[in-house]
């Protein structure tokens, strides 16, 4: 499945990544992953201490990538509401889920300190990252200045993740788009309102 070209460890990095995602740690066995890979018998232990090493690193380049694609978008142009908006519409595998929110619900990578350590890490990241873009809205009057942005973080986290719940679920993705929607007309920004008229 991966080119020759590609180093072993790097097939074995990627391989453990998509099984992850596809199976969870349990269904991920160490055959599959040199099958996916396409690398010979040993070469795991070669590279890695075993599979948990492996998972490891599979982890944290999953967890990479999900910080460069989101500080891609909380880092770009607009104004913060702009910016979440961007955040929570950007192009996602729906019906797969999120490669780092579905480790959660894994009981062995819950139950490991080590890889557990880089999914709650990678989480309280993108918490903290909202909550700055939250806080940066209050202050420039975008958003009212009695929101908490780490509550208003964790409601944006809460929506992307069991937006995937839904859109599995249903089989469909417009329950993930709906749960988005539904929080953006919450967050959007209000214009002052008109007096009243006598």
């Amino acid at each position: 499945m991966y080119s020759a070209v590609m180093g072993t460890a790097e097939r074995l990095i990627e391989s453990t990544r998509d099984l992850l995602w596809e199976r969870g740690y349990v269904g991920t066995s160490p055959k599959a992953i040199l099958e996916r890979a396409g690398a010979g018998q040993g070469s795991m232990y070669h590279h890695f201490t075993g599979k948990p090493d492996l998972a490891l690193a599979a982890i944290r380049r999953t967890a990479e990538e999900l910080r460069a694609a989101a500080d891609a978008v909380l880092d770009g142009p607009g104004t913060p509401y702009d910016r979440v908006a961007a955040y929570l519409r950007r192009e996602r595998d729906v019906l797969r889920g999120c490669p780092v929110g579905r480790l959660t619900m894994d009981p062995d990578v819950i139950a490991s300190d080590a890889l557990r350590a880089p999914v709650e890490e990678t989480i309280g990241w993108l918490r903290g990252r909202l909550a700055a873009v939250v806080d940066e809205g209050r202050r420039l009057g975008q958003f009212p200045a009695e929101l908490d942005p780490d509550e208003i973080a964790a409601a944006v986290v809460a929506t992307v993740q069991g937006g995937y719940v839904l859109a599995r679920a249903s089989g469909n993705p417009d329950a993930f788009d709906a749960g988005v929607r539904g929080l953006l007309a919450l967050l959007a920004p209000r214009s002052p309102a008109a007096p009243a008229a006598d």
